[in-house]
């Protein structure tokens, strides 16, 4: 996409678990409205979550935003990862605690996958944290053509994830 281009529309996931995690999501979001060529629609509710994986650390605060874009999907990551290590964000544990974690979830109907980023978000459709927030302000996305969701009535009724 060129400076030029249509706009495309994104979802971005954000979670923390250290420090104040909802003041990192927070503050993420800011920097996120900041970016040349992003401009954040809307905003889901904060999300309290259990950890996966690794369940002895704090729990996560969840959300997505809804973006439009007229930058590429590798473009887009770039400019999160530069978020994340302006947080301090360290990569040591995976499926550990972190200060900030943004992720590219989807990409308007593209799938797309490079040396650094798999779009649709590989893992998105298994994650209740991602799903409510994301259904939350884009309920079409439950029918989409693209991305049918067989198990979404299960997910959305998961208990661990509850709105802040």
């Amino acid at each position: 996409m060129t400076k030029d281009s249509v706009s495309e529309i994104a979802f971005i996931g954000l979670g923390s678990n250290l420090g104040d995690p909802k003041g990192n999501v927070y503050d993420a979001l800011g920097h996120i409205g900041r970016l040349q060529h992003v401009d954040i629609i809307a905003t889901s509710s904060f999300y309290n979550s259990a950890p996966i994986g690794i369940v002895d650390q704090p729990s996560f605060v969840n959300a997505v935003c809804k973006v439009s874009v007229n930058i590429g999907p590798d473009a887009l990551l770039r400019h999160l990862l530069n978020i994340e290590n302006l947080f301090g964000r360290v990569r040591t544990i995976r499926n550990g605690p972190r200060i900030i974690d943004l992720d590219v979830l989807l990409f308007g109907e593209m799938r797309y996958t490079s040396a650094d980023i798999c779009i649709p978000h590989p893992r998105m459709f298994e994650r209740t944290f991602v799903l409510k927030p994301l259904l939350e302000i884009a309920p079409e996305i439950i029918s989409s053509k693209n991305f049918i969701l067989s198990n979404a009535n299960e997910l959305l009724d998961d208990d661990s994830v509850t709105r802040l």
